[in-house]
C-alpha cells in the first residue's frame, strides 16, 4: 500500500522558515517522481515544485522560486520541501504527492497518490 506521511507544517511569521518531510512507503521509490501541492481556501490546488528521484531536475512555480527547495534523501525514501522567507500568501495546506514516472511535474492529474496535508500558516 502506497502512502505517504507529510510533517513539518506550522504557524510561523511572515519571512520566517519551515522545512516539510514527505515520508514514502509502499512502492519502490526510485521509480517514481515526487510533488508538492498546496491549497489554500477558496482557491484551486497548485503546484509548488516537484522533483524526479532518480534524475534530479527540480521544478518550482515562479511565486517560490529563491525561496523553497525540495530535495530528496533517497536512504530515507523522504522528500523535503525547505520553505524560506515565507509570505502570508503561502498560507495553505501543503500535499506530497507521488506518481511512478522518473519525469516530475506540477500538474495534479497525472499523480495517483496524495498525502494528507500539512497545514502552513504565514502571520503578517
Amino acid at each position: 500500500e502506497v502512502q505517504l506521511v507529510e510533517s513539518g507544517g506550522g504557524l510561523v511569521q511572515a519571512g520566517g522558515s519551515l522545512r516539510l518531510s514527505c515520508v514514502a512507503s509502499g512502492f519502490r521509490y526510485e521509480d517514481y517522481s515526487i510533488g508538492w501541492f498546496r491549497q489554500a481556501p477558496g482557491k484551486a490546488r497548485e503546484g509548488v515544485s516537484c522533483i524526479s528521484v532518480t534524475e534530479g531536475n527540480p521544478t518550482y512555480i515562479g511565486s517560490v522560486k529563491g525561496r523553497f527547495t525540495i530535495s530528496s534523501d533517497n536512504a530515507k525514501n523522504t522528500v523535503y520541501l525547505q520553505l524560506n522567507n515565507l509570505k502570508p500568501e503561502d498560507t495553505a495546506v501543503y500535499y506530497c504527492t507521488t506518481r511512478r514516472s522518473i519525469v516530475a511535474s506540477l500538474e495534479d492529474t497525472e499523480y495517483d497518490y496524495w498525502g494528507q496535508g500539512t497545514q502552513v500558516t504565514v502571520s503578517s
